[in-house]
């Protein structure tokens, strides 16, 4: 990329050190702000996506599903929740396709804009009250909206780190991106604890609106940011080449399909357990042990803080050992985890509790989503990384991370007992595993010239 070029796609941009180019990588200072712009985006982005997921164990069920019996509306919550994550792949598909095409940038800036747009319209919405089944309706629709744009951010925002990333320290700095998911789980979860306090007529009737309103402003923030940075030089190498693959996504299910299967593999434990514990125990939590939803807030407050270290810990991990040795681990002690975490929560002590949901969610999740922001990517070649890498994460996501809050309450509303969900999270655990077994190391694989 030229000077001139560099310089028309934004204020300030970052140049490769022509001493660095042979792998990518640029200066630790313009490394900085690649990582910085991720983060604070991806932050932003999954912010947006999860505070729905905490409105859903909470309210919805009662302002957007009145007329259901308690059971049934926190069924029908949790299906609109679901709806976000069948949209994802979509959005991989979609975002994958023009990122693979396009660029990594544009993707980035475009998906922001639709998550922020989403999440607005959805702290706008009238009530079953008020517009009786239009209602959910559009709770369902802007859902879709926001599954649509998380589906196309997260590739773009890792492969913007790793593709510029030392090729020693990509495991680490690929787990700073994967950082802005605890981190949107703490601000979305700290705005609802800070809403608690609130009368429960003014929490239902505009408190919970709160948050969803807040994204106007992160998303100027996020948007701000983003626009600094410029291409990558892997996609730009490929570019320049006319490597450009025409059908990315098609490539990914046809030609490699072993690899995209692995891909879905890796991911399916580690989304099943994070939204069990963010999502489910809060249903569970206030309602099968009727402990207050503030108790389940902070600890899953506790537990996504506990993340921001342990996360990037895992990702240099995978630096120095290799991605599969930390996978095949976390998928080991995630199915010993799924029949004693149960347990723990049922003591309804706070301490326990609190302790039990920060501990598990780093050794089930942090574990195997640090090393994730690399390993997943460097499975692919750079003509289709972004389609690869976001199909694989986003179907995986579909299947098991939107459904298990609402396959949970099924199970635990059919057998009467939390073993069937810990069977649950033993399987999962058990196709991680096997997927991590089947897939290569690609710690020291050079991804420039893949």
């Amino acid at each position: 990329m030229t000077a001139s070029s560099a310089d028309a796609i934004g204020p300030a941009p970052f140049r490769t050190s022509p001493a660095r180019e042979h792998d990518g990588s640029i200066d630790d200072r313009d490394m900085r702000r690649v990582v910085w712009a991720s983060v604070l985006g991806t932050a932003v982005e999954w912010y947006d996506f999860l505070i729905y997921g905490t409105a859903a164990a909470l309210v919805f069920n009662k302002i957007f599903f009145p007329t259901l019996d308690p059971l049934a509306g926190t069924l029908a919550a949790f299906g609109s929740y679901a709806v976000g994550f069948v949209a994802r792949p979509l959005g991989g598909v979609i975002f994958g396709h023009f990122g693979d095409r396009i660029g990594r940038k544009a993707m980035l800036t475009l998906t922001m804009l639709i998550m922020g747009i989403g999440t607005f319209l959805i702290g706008c919405l009238p009530t079953y009250a008020q517009i009786g089944l239009w209602a959910p309706a559009l709770l369902v629709a802007l859902r879709l909206l926001q599954g649509i744009g998380v589906g196309g951010e997260w590739g773009g925002a890792v492969l913007m780190v790793i593709e510029h990333a030392p090729a020693k320290r990509r495991g680490f700095y690929g787990s700073l991106v994967q950082v802005g998911f605890p981190a949107g789980i703490a601000a979305s979860t700290a705005t609802f604890i800070a809403l608690s306090s609130l009368p429960e007529a003014d929490f239902l009737s505009w408190g919970w609106r709160i948050p969803f309103l807040l994204s106007a402003l992160l998303i100027a923030v996020g948007l701000f940011v983003r626009l600094r940075l410029v291409e990558t030089p892997a996609f730009q190498r490929v570019k320049d080449e006319q490597a450009v693959a025409r059908l990315p996504f098609l490539e990914v299910l046809v030609g490699q399909p072993r690899t995209f299967f692995i891909a879905v593999g890796l991911k399916v434990s580690e989304v099943a357990w994070v939204y069990i514990l963010t999502v489910f125990s809060i249903a569970y939590v206030t309602g099968t042990l009727g402990l207050p939803k503030r108790l389940i807030l902070d600890a899953i407050l506790c537990a996504a803080l506990l993340e921001l270290v342990t996360m990037p810990f895992f990702g240099w991990l995978s630096d120095t050992v290799g991605r599969r040795p930390i996978y095949l681990a976390g998928a080991l002690i995630s199915g010993l985890c799924a029949f004693v975490v149960f347990g723990l929560l049922d003591t309804r002590d706070p301490t326990i509790i609190t302790v039990s949901i920060a501990i598990v969610m780093s050794l089930t999740h942090a574990s195997m989503f640090g090393p994730q922001g690399a390993f997943m990517p460097e499975l692919f070649g750079t003509r289709v990384r972004y389609s690869g890498a976001s199909l694989g994460c986003q179907v995986a996501a579909a299947l098991s991370g939107g459904f298990s809050p609402i396959l949970a309450s099924a199970l635990l509303a059919w057998t009467g007992t939390t073993l069937s969900i810990s069977f649950l999270l033993l399987g999962l655990a058990t196709i991680t595993f096997a997927a991590a077994w089947a897939a290569k190391e690609t710690r020291d694989l050079d991804i420039t010239r893949t």
